[in-house]
């Protein structure tokens, strides 16, 4: 699934593709895509709309269209593609949008689990109903550690499941999850409870600079995922652990093992990387 930073690189490359562009025309070809309204409004009221603005919350994309936000989840394998008209286009093709300069915006996504939503606009992002049990943003600087420490310090929750839990920060996923405990030196399955405000303080730092380091590589490519737009992610080539098990750690030598917390498939230097 494209984390944060893929998510932004796709956010930013569409930026750069289509700017100010109007959508003339909609076509919806998997009902289920449509979260919110229904596929037949979504296609009438997003028509004659110009993106007027293009941003990211958490692993959501959202583009504001002035008096209204459409609000995309890509999810596993959703992708967008800016081509031709006479370009063809296979079934996992479910939404086209038609575009003032003569070019569409596709949304590929062959396991079908992609959302999109169209929403009056609100002041408040996190007011949206798909953002009920989204957190905020890892970039938000209302995450602190004071508010990490009040809001996690007595849950008996593995630090790798809190860091995979949305309802608190938005955005990581299972690959920066593993990098983000391998650069704290802790086990994946160390209690939040047991960190301490300074911990927190370390915490929120590595989270933030794994995360612009991945968005300066253009994110990580990993089985399916590339931004779709010309743009190859390049930050598997450094990661530090995820995908490794077997390998040496290329701290202390020591093989990397895998585990599973949280039902992901977790890999980790159980030299460097201890239980607290």
């Amino acid at each position: 699934m494209p984390e944060l930073p893929e998510v932004e690189t796709v956010v930013r490359t569409l930026e750069h593709q289509l700017d100010r562009v109007m959508i003339t025309g909609c076509e919806v070809f998997w009902n289920n895509i449509i979260g919110y309204p229904d596929a037949a409004t979504f296609c009438r009221d997003i028509v004659g709309k110009t993106i007027q603005g293009y941003y990211r919350h958490g692993k959501y994309m959202r583009f504001d269209l002035g008096d209204m936000e459409w609000i995309c989840h890509m999810r596993m394998e959703g992708k967008f593609y800016v081509q031709q008209p006479q370009e063809p286009y296979d079934k996992h093709v479910h939404v086209i949008l038609q575009l003032s300069d003569g070019r569409q915006l596709r949304y590929h996504d062959t396991r079908k689990f992609g959302k999109m939503y169209l929403y009056e606009k609100r002041a408040d992002v996190s007011s949206y109903p798909c953002f009920k049990n989204i957190g905020y943003d890892a970039f938000d600087e209302r995450i602190t550690a004071e508010w990490m420490y009040h809001t996690l310090h007595k849950k008996k929750t593995a630090l790798k499941a809190v860091l995979l839990d949305q309802r608190y920060i938005a955005g990581i996923g299972n690959i920066y999850a593993d990098e983000i405990c391998f650069a704290m030196h802790m086990h994946p399955e160390t209690m939040i409870n047991h960190l301490r405000k300074k911990d927190f303080e370390e915490l929120i730092y590595h989270i933030r600079r794994i995360l612009n380091g991945a968005i300066r590589a253009g994110g990580t490519t990993i089985r399916s995922y590339t931004s779709q737009l010309g743009v190859d992610g390049r930050f598997q080539l450094k990661l530090k652990v995820h995908a490794k098990k077997g390998e040496a750690c290329p701290v202390c030598g020591t093989t990397i093992k895998k585990i599973v917390v949280a039902t992901r498939g977790t890999c980790f230097c159980p030299t460097c990387q201890r239980r607290r």
